[in-house]
């Protein structure tokens, strides 16, 4: 078995024949390839180290076919999980883009651009949890974007078989990415689908400020500041984004999973009044150009002036003839 990512570029594994390398996790490689008919795809495959351990390739393979039945236009659609020869692989739609590269690239993304990956990001988690599927893992490299610009979340399932894993082995392995990890995971506390929330308020304070709200080089300090440290304000670090949309942010940042949304439901119907509340400001603020208001204002006041005129002749004439009154006797 090959040990290295690069000895796998221009193999064939099943249909797929992997043309590059695109990136990496702890548990994956991740490959450009194509099927036979030439179609596009993007391929994870197991590392060796993993993918020789008959029960983690058991729970990764269990738990990617899993994610594969979640068939939502906002969750990356899996083609196949298979293995060929040595290798434990997955195939799946091939994405333009992700938002880890795009803030990467860009920098701070504008509360509208935000607001639209948002509700695509809230979409996806609202339907994989009435499926029972938490994604624990969510997080900017997690987050495709397609050439329309829709968000897509993948990697569902991937943290649950590594988290199985651990349990049932007892091996030391870090679970979820440590900057995206909740008080709950960092505590090693009972989870729910509100994990997901938190892992979501740390991404778009990302995409919003380019940072994350928590760093650290050590790991348990980082898992100490998710636990006991309040993040820093939203609108200190770029004070144009607007409170309805910081509000929304703190509160999937919240420590307890009780002072978080309750479900996706409820953070979809927040996103939504940000959009709708800022709408009515940008109409507002084009409004004095040459439009009709402007032409209806016009109208008014020049049918006005004909009777200030009329009006101001006659207070003259009475004025007068009070004076020729008044001198007569």
């Amino acid at each position: 078995m090959t040990n290295a990512a690069t000895d796998l570029v221009g193999q064939t594994l099943g249909p797929y024949t992997l043309e590059r390398l695109l990136g990496q996790g702890g548990f994956a490689w991740a490959f450009v390839g194509r099927e036979a008919n030439g179609t596009p795809v993007a391929i994870k495959v197991l590392k060796p180290r993993y993918a020789g351990d008959a029960q983690f390739e058991s729970r990764f393979r269990n738990e990617s076919e899993t994610a594969a039945k979640l068939e939502h236009p906002n969750i990356i659609r899996i083609r196949s999980v298979a293995k060929t020869g040595e290798h434990v692989y997955f195939a799946m739609d091939l994405c333009a883009d992700s938002l880890g590269a795009r803030i990467a690239r860009e920098g701070p993304l504008s509360e509208d651009d935000i607001l639209r990956l948002a509700r695509d990001i809230t979409a996806a988690l609202e339907f994989a949890h009435q499926q029972g599927v938490i994604h624990r893992d969510l997080k900017p490299d997690n987050v495709l974007i397609r050439s329309d610009g829709a968000a897509v979340l993948t990697d569902f399932g991937i943290a649950r078989a590594v988290s199985g894993y651990v349990a049932s082995t007892g091996v030391n392995m870090t679970i979820g990415t440590p900057h995206y990890l909740s008080p709950e995971q960092a505590q090693g506390r009972p989870l729910d689908q509100r994990v997901d929330f938190y892992a979501l308020g740390v991404t778009l304070y990302k995409a919003a400020t380019g940072e994350v709200p928590f760093s650290s080089n050590d790991w348990f300090e980082l898992a100490r500041m998710h636990v006991e440290d309040p993040p820093p304000s939203l609108r200190g670090k770029r004070p144009e984004l607007s409170k309805r949309f910081e509000r929304v942010v703190m509160k999937c940042l919240a420590k307890h999973p009780d002072d978080r949304y309750a479900n996706a439901a409820e953070l979809r119907v927040d996103l939504e009044e940000v959009e709708q509340k800022r709408r009515p400001t940008v109409t507002m603020g084009a409004a004095p150009t040459g439009t009709w208001q402007r032409e209806a204002l016009k109208d008014t006041s020049t049918g006005r002036r004909p009777w200030l005129v009329i009006a101001g002749v006659g207070i003259g004439l009475v004025l007068l003839v009070a004076l020729v009154v008044r001198l007569m006797r």
